[in-house]
């Protein structure tokens, strides 16, 4: 089975299937998104959707009702396509642990959703994701998704090794390789057992290929669409590795263990 294990709700949804239909992937991991780049239709609406996502990765959307939108877009695709997406529910950062464990129960675990994410700490506040794997571990350890690139710094890439050391039973994927801290993902993640580096959006091909060969059983594809295509996505994944196990593992085994479809 060919997963990719990180993409956006899309408008319109069917646009998003036909992506994966001309990629060959069979299922999808399906984040809520607050903003839709996929619907502008000049530079000056993609700047209003991009203000969106700026202000999400800043830290500055915080609050449930702020959230409300996006997961009943999540819900809608859902059960329109339960065929193809796999849910998984971001949830607001800095709302201390009974709060966060309350919204997990009902939001994530209630809803039979399969994990959580993406996570969108501010730059610096990586330490706000550890009330989200408490309340992962106390959920039947869901995975749990953080984004990874730009603004997330390095200190923060070394404090999501630190929680995951600390909560050793919960999954946490770092997305988007861990941008231009790429190699310090790699071994950080190599050093702890129960992270998985996603591969989306990266720009280097040998870091995709590195990556690959240091962590085999923990390496994802993935293709952030809309921002990115799971056709290349997948291109690449498949022009650095050889057809096999591990070529399978990366491009849906590890993940499909992750969720229960293995």
């Amino acid at each position: 089975m060919i997963i990719d294990a990180h993409s956006h709700v899309h408008d319109p949804l069917e646009a998003h299937v036909e992506l994966l239909d001309e990629a060959g992937v069979d299922r999808a991991v399906l984040f809520a998104t607050r903003p839709h780049p996929e619907r502008a239709r000049d530079l000056a609406e993609l700047r209003q959707e991009m203000a969106v996502l700026e202000k999400a990765l800043a830290g500055r959307a915080g609050t449930v009702e702020a959230y409300r939108r996006a997961w009943a877009e999540l819900d809608a695709a859902l059960a329109a396509r339960p065929d193809r997406f796999i849910g998984f529910l971001s949830v607001p950062l800095g709302l201390g642990s009974q709060a966060t464990a309350e919204i997990v129960a009902q939001e994530v675990a209630g809803r039979g959703l399969c994990g959580i994410g993406e996570l969108t700490p501010p730059p610096g506040g990586a330490g706000l994701i550890e009330p989200v794997l408490q309340a992962a571990a106390d959920q039947g350890r869901l995975p749990v998704v953080v984004h990874g690139s730009a603004p997330t710094t390095a200190e923060d890439v070394a404090t999501l090794a630190a929680l995951a050391r600390r909560y050793r039973d919960v999954p946490v994927v770092v997305s988007q390789l861990g941008g231009q801290y790429w190699m310090q993902a790699i071994e950080l993640v190599r050093e702890t057992p129960n992270m998985y580096l996603e591969l989306s959006t990266a720009n280097i091909v040998f870091a995709v290929r590195l990556a690959i060969k240091e962590i085999p059983d923990r390496t994802l594809f993935g293709s952030d669409a809309p921002y990115g295509d799971p056709v290349l996505a997948r291109a690449l994944v498949e022009r650095v590795t050889s057809p096999g196990e591990v070529r399978d593992r990366v491009l849906g085994g590890t993940m499909a263990g992750l969720v229960g479809l293995g």
